[in-house]
């Protein structure tokens, strides 16, 4: 078969894609809201110097950053957005202080017409752009100076120890002197202002704010744009097309189907000696469950947070691990152990598939494996110190602490660590595949592309290097999101998704070439989405309209593929049942089935769900993020991660013949569990919430006075019910793991071809 065309396509896609990415990447370094030399009041008095937002960035960082509430929609949900709260807070205290200065009573009481012109007045004040490029400072007027001072003091309270706040700092899980220095204190409301202020100040000669009027609030007209609407349609019917477009495709190349091949009378895997550094990876496997039962304990404890955000059922458990450390750690070990137990697949993959064990290949592993784990500990201590106060150099806490961004929280040290690791990963995995390549056999194309997917995980890695301790919150976002959607969404896919092919193809129930192809194609379908799909991230990033209308369209296109999932789960179903001895495989693909069905709800239906850009900008920071964060990060990742480790631990096993109750029980707690989670709590209590964007503003949807009525805080304890069952089921795959060290696992007797 020849696959120069696929390869042609993939290249294209490929480059064509990073060309779109690194154009406006460059767009957005020029392009992302100013930050200035100086905040001036109109009479020459200095509020701010770009010194101090710098720092106080740094300082949001170091206590938690996205992990404690958000800055433009990114970050936690149970704490405000700081930025559409100040923007309301100032708006509302800048209404309050004219009426009371020139009507001598509350905005409230006004009588229509004059609140309409206090508002002309407010959005000409507030939305109207004061940076000079020449001088490099913006100038506020002498109320707004005041509204800015008020808006300092009232977070000085926030994150200091102010009695008057104690109810609302438990609500929002914010403890008590978060923020100890009057110095600290100043930085931090200095990069609220001008967060904020990027919010809601039009752009040199446009009717709309850097963030693409992202929050939404009606005292300054801050609603979505006409790009956002349009791009929004185009992106559904682009959708649309899409799905009939590989629907077509679909049906006529069942026209062109090889006949199946029949699957083998004997499990072929059987045949494959484990060598000692295969076996070496046995101890990644244990360390996968471990941080799996730890990451999920530290799940519930930060659910509970959002109805008792000062404890856990009364322990006082928030003075020494509050919901930022717990938020931390939950979402980075998600990735440690999904990671890990990938690496610790194409560990035993790589001489499983040339049948070479190279020398000192099991000294390599076991280096690796002790550098993951001083990653894990090391980053995860750091991180705890600087949100405890331990560590208070802001350059210190850059390197060692908590830098403040989602899934890449560890510090710059430990990223490059964890960046040196993965090519070391790549090295000892290039190194035991090689071999099989230079045989040119009938699935050396599918061995090119498994290096090729190998490499990217590093390489796509590296984008976590390219931000400093001081850059600018719009390229570090973007650049951020190079790590979460292209190397954990993008390419760790298409890594498992070869693996898969292969390990199908080695078993006899595909055609190599046949595998080959598909995973070729597969590929660039995803690819063309994917890449460019990252820019739905970005919306309202302080970045250019032409990321909106590109991420909008490539978004729904990256959706096109998981629609059409259900062949790919009903192929995984067929194996499961080809031939008998398949059974001893059946939980491993079982899981795989899952990754299917997820792909298709939590990836796709849940993803799609806040996508377009009129979605996003009601939804984002909002449960709909926790809803699609959760289906598709563990529903997707999290069960792939399950079933790869389960299939190298079948592997392991020899031909002792395994106990699967357990493994039956967990497969359907974890599923069902994850399914009465999100529907049942996460889904309700963000539409609620986008109901409430909708009507009042985004600062709205993110307040106590919405997330902490009884109707919203009966949903979120309700959550308890599926986090549970999901619990469960992961504490009988600990068990099961455990059980085939210590035997309980297997059965007494080996496992014979054709018996179940």
């Amino acid at each position: 078969m020849q696959y120069r065309k696929l390869w042609l396509a993939l290249a294209l896609v490929f480059i064509g894609s990073f060309a779109v990415l690194l154009y406006y990447g460059g767009e957005i370094y020029q392009k992302a809201p100013p930050i200035p030399e100086s905040v001036v009041t109109s009479d020459g008095q200095v509020l701010y110097t770009k010194e101090d937002i710098q720092n106080g960035q740094n300082v949001w960082q170091r206590m938690g950053g996205q992990e404690l509430g958000s800055i433009w929609g990114h970050g936690a949900y149970v704490a405000p957005d700081w930025t559409a709260d100040w923007l309301h807070r100032e708006l509302t205290w800048l209404l309050d202080y004219w009426a009371h200065s020139e009507d001598q009573m509350d905005y409230d009481q006004l009588s229509l017409e004059r609140q309409a012109a206090l508002k002309a007045r407010l959005k000409e004040e507030i939305r109207t752009n004061t940076y000079d490029p020449a001088t490099g400072s913006i100038t506020v007027s002498a109320d707004r100076a005041q509204s800015i001072q008020a808006m300092q003091d009232y977070y000085r309270r926030v994150f200091g120890d102010d009695p008057s706040m104690d109810e609302y700092r438990s609500q929002i899980a914010v403890p008590d002197n978060t923020i100890r220095s009057a110095e600290d204190h100043r930085s931090l409301s200095a990069f609220f202002f001008w967060a904020t202020w990027s919010t809601s100040t039009n752009r040199p000669g446009m009717d709309i704010t850097y963030t693409n009027n992202w929050p939404g609030e009606p005292l300054i007209d801050n609603a979505p744009t006409r790009s956002a609407v349009m791009w929004s349609i185009v992106s559904v019917i682009l959708l649309i097309a899409g799905v009939g477009a590989l629907a077509w495709y679909f049906a006529v190349q069942r026209h062109r189907e090889e006949p199946e091949q029949p699957a083998p009378k004997n499990d072929p895997l059987l045949t494959i000696k484990v060598t000692p550094s295969m076996r070496a990876t046995l101890k990644y496997f244990w360390i996968v469950t471990a941080l799996i039962l730890v990451q999920v304990g530290l799940g519930a404890i930060t659910a509970h947070y959002g109805v008792e955000g000062d404890g856990f059922y009364g322990i006082p458990l928030a003075e020494w691990f509050p919901y930022s450390v717990t938020r931390t750690w939950h979402q980075q070990l998600a990735i440690f152990w999904i990671a890990t137990a990938w690496l610790a697949t194409g560990l035993y993959i790589g001489p499983a598939i040339s049948g070479h064990e190279p020398k000192y290949q099991r000294l390599g592993v076991n280096v690796l494996f002790g550098a993951l784990l001083l990653i894990v500990v090391g980053s995860m201590v750091g991180q705890w110190m600087a949100i405890q106060g331990y560590i208070t150099d802001l350059s210190s806490n850059f390197y060692f602490g908590h830098q403040g961004f989602e899934y890449v929280d560890l510090g710059r040290a430990w990223q490059i660590l964890l960046c040196v690791g993965l090519f070391l990963w790549f090295f000892l995995m290039a190194r035991a595949v090689w071999p099989a390549i230079r045989q040119k056999t009938e699935d050396r194309h599918m061995l090119i592309l498994f290096l090729l997917a190998s490499v990217a995980i590093p390489v796509f890695y590296t984008p976590s290097l390219m931000w400093g301790q001081h850059t600018h919150i719009s390229v570090s976002t973007y650049w951020r999101w190079w790590v979460v959607h292209l190397w954990v969404e993008g390419f760790f896919e298409v890594f498992a998704a070869v693996v898969i092919a292969f390990l199908f193809a080695r078993m006899g129930l595909i055609r190599a070439a046949t595998a080959t192809s598909t995973v070729l194609f597969s590929t660039i379908i995803f690819l063309f989405g994917g890449i460019i799909g990252t820019f739905h991230h970005l919306y309202f990033a302080g970045t250019p309209t032409g990321v909106l209308a590109f991420g909008a369209v490539f978004s729904a296109l990256e959706v096109v593929p998981l629609l059409l999932i259900g062949f790919e789960a009903y192929e995984n179903l067929r194996h499961s049942r080809a031939s008998a001895w398949v059974s001893r495989y059946r939980w491993p693909i079982y899981f795989f089935v899952a990754v299917s069905f997820w792909n298709l709800v939590g990836a796709g239906i849940f993803g799609f769900l806040i996508n377009p850009p009129i979605a996003l900008y009601y939804m984002q920071g909002l449960n709909t993020t926790a809803l699609h964060a959760h289906t598709a990060l563990f529903g997707v990742y999290g069960m792939l991660g399950i079933g790869l480790m389960l299939f190298c631990l079948r592997g392991l096993s020899g031909e002792r013949a395994w106990k699967t109750r357990l493994l039956r029980f967990s497969f359907w707690s974890l599923n069902i569990g994850l399914m009465v989670m999100g529907v049942t709590s996460l889904l309700p209590v963000g539409i609620v919430q986008a109901l409430g964007s909708m009507k009042n503003g985004m600062w709205y949807a993110r307040s106590v006075e919405l997330l902490h009525s009884p109707a919203m805080q009966n949903l979120v304890w309700f959550r308890a019910v599926g986090d549970t069952i999901f619990a469960a089921g992961i504490v009988g795959i600990v068990w099961f793991v455990v059980g085939l060290k210590t035997g309980k696992s297997l059965e007494a007797h080996a496992e014979h071809s054709g018996t179940k």
